[in-house]
């Protein structure tokens, strides 16, 4: 199958058991035919597989020769520790990383050495100068802990001021929000990429879940739509997938440089969008 005339690249995360481990293995083999300019590896919420972070990385680099990039986030971890994990991604041959702020480790007290994300881009510069490609995260319908849309933008340009290179987008379904976040970024000076990060629709019920924790809308005349479709699944993810592809449409003739997909480790939502996109 050809690849798409617009770049992509993929988000995966560790798994944990060998069944997950099973359908990783299935969903890379049958995406990198996509040609991924890179996928990215999760350190799960609360920092709770960070642990399976480097071998997932490892795996996917040496088994499907894919560009496997780590997340990495400065929440309870040391400098000294996260020193360690950039010096082993490094012999691991990543040249990428995606640094986050995150959120702290279940049962930890402390928020460790870095409080947010641009102290750890600047460690991360001052530790291996231009070596790692930098890319953090961006939120168009504004980080739903910022005090505000202008408090985020100011942070957002810090990020990328202490030496990010690029940045992928929080999901979301309005392509407005990426209009005005992009024109906003270029207004504050910030030149680098904005990738937009892309859901696809395989399962209603958690996509409202994971909204309601990462404050993502979902306009209300999609909601009501899958709602009714109640439970007809084919009928809804065929529906999904149309309205993601537009989405996707949309966004690149507003120039989005290249799409990026949260997978949640499924092959099939991804590949469907993909194939409305030809």
């Amino acid at each position: 199958m050809p690849a798409p005339h617009r770049a992509v690249s993929f988000e995966f995360y560790p798994p944990k058991t060998p069944e997950q481990q099973a359908q990783l293995q299935r969903t890379a083999t049958r995406l990198k035919a996509h040609a991924p300019r890179f996928v990215s590896v999760t350190f799960g919420a609360g920092g709770s597989t960070l642990n399976y972070t480097p071998e997932t990385v490892r795996t996917l680099r040496a088994t499907h020769g894919l560009d496997a990039v780590p997340h990495l986030s400065c929440m309870g971890g040391s400098r000294g520790e996260i020193a360690a994990l950039l010096e082993h991604y490094r012999e691991l041959g990543c040249t990428r990383l995606v640094a986050l702020r995150g959120d702290l480790p279940s049962g930890m007290a402390t928020p460790g050495d870095f409080r947010h994300a641009a102290d750890l881009v600047r460690f991360i510069r001052g530790e291996h100068g231009r070596h790692f490609h930098i890319t953090v995260a961006a939120y168009p319908e504004t980080h739903p802990q910022a005090e505000d849309a202008q408090a985020d933008l100011r942070h957002f340009a810090a990020k990328m001021n202490a030496g990010a290179d690029a940045a992928i987008t929080q999901y979301f379904y309005n392509a407005d929000a990426y209009v005005h976040f992009v024109d906003n970024v270029r207004r504050a000076g910030v030149t680098a990429p904005v990738i937009p990060g892309i859901m696809p629709i395989s399962n209603f019920s958690q996509l409202r879940r994971f909204s309601e924790q990462c404050g993502a809308e979902i306009p209300r005349w999609m909601m009501r739509r899958m709602l009714a479709f109640g439970d007809d699944l084919e009928s809804l993810r065929e529906f999904a997938a149309d309205v993601v592809a537009a989405l996707c449409r949309r966004l690149l003739e507003v120039g989005a440089p290249e799409l990026h997909f949260y997978t949640l480790n499924l092959a099939r939502p991804t590949e469907s969008v993909l194939e409305r996109l030809r």
